[in-house]
Formats: C-alpha cells, structure tokens, sequence
C-alpha cells in the first residue's frame, strides 16, 4: 500500500482529471499508469521482477480497486506445457512503449521471462470518455520445443472487497432448448464463502459474454469478452480473505506454439461503473458502440426495416420475390433478404434453376431498381451431404453432431475447405450482387476432433472460433468490404463482443413471437447496444398495435409477413408502423436504456429509452394477458427542472410536467384490453 502512495506522490494519478487519455511511465519505479478523466489502471514490474496490477479507480466517484491486502494481482495468468506464468514469475523488461489509436492511446511492455521460457507482450488500451480499460497478452515460446498453450485467464483481476456485499448480473442467449427464458437476465447476490457466480459463453453457450458486479454501496465493474467460442467465466467473494476475483477460461485450449511462434489471446475488457445495473448497461453499450462494434452501414437510417422471405420457408420462386419486393418498396422496407431455399442445396451455393430460372441476379437487381438492398441468406458452416462439396470432399466434415436442416456441419478451421468456403462466398456475392449476408447456422464454433485437419485434434474450440469462422469471414470482409454482415446463429446463440466487431447487429429471436421479442430486448440490451437487438416479426403475430409494438424497441425490425396476401387496410396499417419505427429509431439506438419492468405472460412489462443529445424519451408499454388496465409509467434520466410535453401513439391524453414530477410521480399510461400497448413520448416544450 505504501508503493500506490508513492505513485499518487508522484503526480500520475492527478492525470485523471484530463479528459484526454494519457499515458505515464516512471522509469525509475517501473510504474505504468492510464488514464482519461473517467478511469485510471496502474501497474508495475516489482523489483524482484514480477509484473502486478496495483489499482483501477475511477476519478468522478473516487472508487478504487486494489488488491486485498497480502495479495496480488497480474494481467499475465497463462498456462503453457513449458510452465505456469503469473504473479509469482520473474520478468525482465525488454522494452515499452505508448501509441495513439483511434479515440485513444495503446501501452506496450514486453518482457521476458527469466527462466527463458517466454516472452510476453501486454498490450493496456484506454479509450477517451470511456470508463474501460481493454487488454491481451501476446506469448512467444522461447523454447526449443513446441509448447501447447492450455489455458488463459481473459479477465485476471482480484481485488478486495471493502468489506462489503456484492450481487452480480448475467444475460442468458436465446436457445431451441427447454430454458427459463430468452435473454433472461439473473440477478445474484455473491455468496461471500467463495460459491462462484458462472457465466458460459461462447456460441451455442448458455449466457451473454458479460458480466457486471457491484457492491452495496454501487461501487461496481462491467467486463466482456472478445471471443466467440466457449468461455467459462465466474466472479467469487472470499469474504474471509477479503477478496474479490474475476478469471474468463478458454474452454478445452490446447494450442500449438512452434518455437519462437506467438499465441495472442482474445482481447477483453474491465469497466468501472457507480450505480445500478442500467448505468453499467450504459457504459458497456456505449464503450462497444464506439470501440468495438463494426460500424452501421449508414449513421442516418440504420437500424433497417427488412423483409425476409421466409415467411414462405423455401417455397419461393423469382416471381413471388419480385412481387413482395414491389409491395415491400411500397411500405418503406430498406432491406430485402432471400432466406433459405434460393439455392440447389445447403453448401450448394448456387440459385436453384427451377426456381430462378433466369438467375438470382435478376431478382437483386430489380430489388435494387426499387430503392432496396439485396440480402441473401448464407448457412457458410454447413453443407448437405448430396452436396457436391460434400461427395468430393467427405473429409472436410466435422465431428460435430448438430444437424442443420439435415446438412453436415463444416469444420472452418481446415485450411482446404476454408479455402474453398471463402472462394465460393466472393463467387456468390459477385453473381447475385449481395449487399447484405444473413449468416446462419446451428452452431458457428464447430467442434471438431479431426487429426487429419489443419488445426490441433484436442484444440477445437479456440481453433473453429479464431482460425475458423472469424479467419473466413474477415477474409470475405476484406475481398468485399463493402457487404453488410449480419449474425443469425441459430436465434441469437452467439452474442459475444468479438461478434459485434464482425456483425452490425444480431438475431435475437427467431421468430418466437411477441413475448419473446420483447424479452429478447429487454435483456439483450444489458449487455449490448440497442442495434444488435434484431427481431423476426412472424406472420403469426398478426397485424395489432400490440404485435407491432412489440418490434419497436431495438435494432433492425424484420417482417415476415406474405406481403401479397394482405388487404389494403393491412397494408396502409404497416406502412404507418413502419414510418413511426422509422422515425424513432435512430433516438433509440443512441439512447441509454432503462429496464422498467420485464415481459412476464401474465403481466406489463415496459422498457424506456432517454436521447441525451435532444432530450427526449420513449417508452413502449405493454400489456401481455394482464388483470391491470392501466401502468403507472416514472420515466427516468430526465432533467428535474424541465417541462416536458408527454404524448401517447393511442391515447389522445397530452400532459405537461416538470422532469422532477415525471420521475416522481409518473403518468399513468391507459391499457384498456388484454394484449394491448402504448408508446410514450416525452419532449422538452419549446
């Protein structure tokens, strides 16, 4: 405790004060310290050589995180078959150094292990305005012989735990699986006896990749992942060590490292927050919005309105597209996509001559003439197995046992059909003139336990995730950047932070119905920006202010109505919701999310989104199969001392309150049947 004295006494602390991040070294100390206004993290390489975390703090609230006492932490927690590496071994420094990145500064400090068995680079970024801190490790194997790289930590970080108790938050994915809920959150008090509070991740996992924790007092922390496949990650309290841990495992690692060759881990972040689990949705949404997320394709009208055609499942054919893309253009749709069932087969990437007789291009290019972008569906994981590649290339299977419509799961980590895969996604994008690619499938991180493939037998899940499907979809973002991708694993089983780096948004129901859209939302949005929170309307829902609503809040809305089957009432009816989503997306998606009340089958439920640029709010009511006829709506995030018009899309009722009365007192919001809705809006009066 004396040597962070000694770091304040220096005058690197002070720092955070500055908006700007900024990065310090202290050669004599051999002290690191980031910070930006919002969060500084220090570290030092000891004396006797070991490389340390000494504190992450926060400059608005005064939080600081620091080791407990007779404890310590380190960013380098790597298990190798040539050694353990930790806060227990002994490093020289080779070298340092600071960058600036966009909307930031990078720290680099290489050091080398004095037994001579690896050398370590840890990579620190900090961002301007964002309370984070994000890192990895690169590991070179100084030894003679491969060494098999078995296990990382993604999130090293133990602190103390202030005496205090602590309850931690996690969001589960959405599942085929009989489980309580899509996207349902938990929310856990921390047993202080050491029981771990478990997130797994990953694809086809069970939860999210995040986390957040605070403690009574609201002194919390937000960390992510940026990795696609399995990840187990827990967070325990040993109150009676005063201790308070974080540790992310890469499920079943077993990667090769040849000699003088380098593993990088997935990157990861660590943020601060001071206040309830919205203000720590807030800062991951925001952080990932403007560092991570792979950028909207138009700042102005995305998050689109979409068509996809399986409405019809794969009973389509040239003349029923080209009918809904005239009916659809007429609405105001701005993506039109062709779903499953356009080509010969599943891995048989070519349009069905029965079907398109006189090619697919010819249906994008008519969709283009009306004003629309042309997405395809794309299952590039998958291959029927009467599918030519499949006959020619039986030994590219994985030994994966998911089933995509009866196809053969593809393993992406072997170099030949990787090769191939990416070969036939340029061959289609170029024939078919794709803006958009609906990538789809089981499971995107195949396992796979092959010795006659390219990767390591016993290293699948790293592997099919780093060296499969992110290797051939940024090589076919690279051959044709200018095509929008967007995830649809399986419903919404893949949401990590390395996927937002690659999609512009993600499925988050597939198809499930109302209910189900809604508490995809209101979970989704936790962990991630409003955008990545898509949602298929099915036909089933019918057309209802409640069924329309219930598609409101979120990314991209995506009907999947038979559009030449509706009558001009229905058709006036969605072109005006469409309108209305229209012109209140773009507030959502920048706004900060507030998770009033959870969708419930029996119940209301209601989600709130405050625009701090502009200053308004809109909320979206909702009425399942509920007794109450009515809600009593306390908006929140408003300015106390302003007046406020407040407005309803149903009701004709028009208020005018204080902010303060609004947060207080609330205004009540009429439902007046079962599966009934509302949409608030809140204004500053001129």
């Amino acid at each position: 405790m004396r040597l962070v004295g000694r770091v304040a006494g220096l005058g690197l602390l002070p720092a955070v004060l500055l908006a700007a991040t900024q990065v310090g070294y202290d050669p004599d100390q051999r002290i690191w310290n980031l910070s930006n206004g919002l969060i500084s993290a220090v570290f030092q390489l000891t004396p006797d050589g070991h490389f340390l975390t000494r504190q992450v703090g926060a400059a608005g609230s005064g939080d600081v995180w620091m080791p407990p006492d007779g404890g310590s932490s380190s960013p380098i927690q790597i298990e190798t078959t040539a050694g353990v590496f930790d806060e227990t071994s002994a490093f020289d420094l080779l070298g340092q150094a600071s960058a600036t990145v966009p909307g930031g500064m990078r720290q680099s400090i290489i050091l080398n292990e004095l037994q001579g068995r690896g050398q370590f680079t840890v990579v620190l970024e900090m961002y301007d305005n964002q309370p984070v801190l994000r890192y990895w490790l690169i590991y070179r194997n100084q030894t003679s012989s491969t060494s098999y790289v078995t296990g990382v930590n993604l999130e090293p970080w133990t602190f103390g735990d202030s005496g205090k108790s602590y309850g931690a938050m996690r969001v589960s994915q959405w599942s085929v699986a009989a489980k309580p809920g899509d996207f349902q959150t938990a929310e856990t008090a921390l047993d202080p006896g050491g029981v771990p509070f478990q997130v797994e991740s990953g694809a086809s996992g069970a939860h999210c990749g995040w986390l957040a924790v605070r403690d009574s007092d609201g002194r919390g922390l937000f960390a992510g992942w940026e990795f696609d496949g399995h990840a187990s990650t827990t967070v325990i309290q040993q109150a009676s060590g005063g201790s308070l841990a974080l540790r992310s495992e890469i499920a079943d690692l077993h990667h090769p490292v040849d000699p003088l060759g380098t593993f990088t881990t997935p990157p990861a972040f660590l943020g601060l927050f001071h206040g309830d689990y919205d203000e720590a949705a807030y800062r991951t949404q925001r952080f990932a919005e403007a560092i991570l997320a792979r950028p909207a394709p138009d700042q102005t009208s995305f998050p689109y309105v979409s068509w996809d055609s399986w409405g019809f499942q794969d009973k389509i054919d040239e003349q029923t597209l080209l009918r809904n893309a005239d009916l659809a253009a007429a609405m105001g749709v701005q993506l039109f996509t062709v779903d499953l069932g356009w080509a010969r087969a599943i891995g048989d990437w070519h349009a069905d001559p029965a079907k398109f007789p006189n090619g697919l291009g010819v249906v994008a290019d008519y969709v283009h003439t009306l004003g629309m972008k042309f997405g395809l569906h794309f299952a590039l994981a998958e291959a029927d197995p009467d599918s030519p590649v499949m006959l020619q290339h039986p030994e590219w299977a994985a030994t994966d046992s998911g089933s995509y419509f009866g196809a053969t799961p593809l393993c992406l980590s072997n170099k030949p059909a990787q090769d191939w895969l990416v070969a036939e996604a340029v061959r289609l994008i170029d024939e078919y003139h794709v803006d958009w690619i609906l990538q789809d499938g089981q499971n995107m991180v195949k396992q796979c336990t092959r010795a006659d493939h390219t990767h390591d037998a016993a290293d699948s899940n790293y592997a099919n995730s780093v060296q499969g499907i992110n290797a051939v979809v940024a090589a076919i973002q690279a051959a044709r950047p200018q095509v929008v991708w967007e995830n649809c694993e399986n419903g919404g089983s893949m949401m990590t932070f390395n996927m937002v780096r690659n999609y512009v948004t993600s499925i988050t129901n597939d198809a499930s119905g109302s209910l189900e859209s809604r508490s995809a939302v209101y979970g989704a949005t936790y962990p991630f920006p409003p955008r990545y929170a898509e949602r298929y309307m099915p036909e089933s829902d019918g057309l209802t202010p409640y069924a329309t609503h219930s598609y409101r809040f979120g990314g991209p809305w995506v009907l999947m109505n038979q559009l030449s089957a509706l009558d001009a009432n229905q058709s006036a009816f969605l072109a005006g919701q469409i309108q209305r989503y229209k012109d209140q997306r773009m507030g959502i998606a920048s706004g900060k999310v507030f998770h009033l009340l959870p969708p419930n089958p029996n119940g209301i439920d209601a989600i709130q989104s405050y625009n701090a640029v502009n200053d308004t709010a809109i909320a979206v009511v909702t009425r399942a199969d509920a007794p109450d006829s009515q809600y009593l709506l306390q908006p929140r995030g408003l300015s106390p001392d302003r007046t406020y018009n407040v407005w309803f899309e149903i009701d004709s009722a028009v208020y005018a309150q204080t902010g303060q009365q609004l947060m207080a007192k609330g205004v009540t919001v009429a439902l007046p049947a079962p599966f009934s809705s509302e949409v608030v809006h809140i204004e500053p009066r001129q």
